[in-house]
């Protein structure tokens, strides 16, 4: 079983932002393989089915970014599942904008979100697909750019980017984590 996470703040307020794009990945994954957030536990809202034969937890944490390490720890103690079959899809400011990476582990850098899921699971050994929004021109600008609600054109370019990391997740659902390193790095 995988435990497949996206990073966000709760929803509808902040769609279509930068911080948004793990759920939007997630949520992509969700209408690709018919799986609906059906359920409400945990701190989050999420929801169970198949890729291919792999049996997978689509998972969106309600406890706002900066915590949401403590929703990711109480679903993975409650189905025991290995740290090395959670996938934490999230934004990153430090990546070009479009960019899609996955680390098969490693720090949380300057993401808080990652930071709060890197100290409540006590580790760094996980899988994670990175999404490049880019910096702000200045960087006292952070906090609003990347909650700020985006127009559909700047939405628009982000797209791809959500598609490609759906797309990679589910490689490493189906591949392994290698192999989709090698596709999509």
């Amino acid at each position: 079983m995988y435990l497949i996470v996206g990073l966000g703040n709760p929803e509808p307020e902040y769609s279509k932002t930068r911080h948004n794009m793990g759920f939007d990945t997630v949520n992509m994954i969700a209408k690709k393989y018919k799986i609906e957030f059906n359920k409400r536990d945990f701190d989050a809202i999420y929801g169970s089915g198949k890729i291919e034969q792999e049996q997978v937890i689509l998972f969106k944490p309600q406890t706002y970014m900066n915590e949401s390490g403590i929703a990711i720890e109480k679903i993975r103690e409650f189905y025991k599942i290995p740290t090395e079959n959670i996938i934490v899809i999230f934004d990153d400011i430090d990546l070009p904008e479009g960019t899609v990476k996955i680390r098969k582990k490693g720090g949380p850098g300057t993401h808080n979100g990652m930071r709060s899921v890197t100290k409540e699971l006590n580790s760094t050994n996980f899988p994670r697909v990175r999404i490049g929004t880019g910096m702000p021109i200045f960087k006292e600008l952070l906090v609003n750019y990347v909650i700020e609600p985006l127009n559909d054109e700047k939405y628009n370019k982000l797209v791809p980017a959500i598609e490609k990391a759906s797309e990679a997740t589910i490689a490493i659902v189906t591949k392994g984590v290698d192999l989709a390193m090698n596709l999509y790095n």
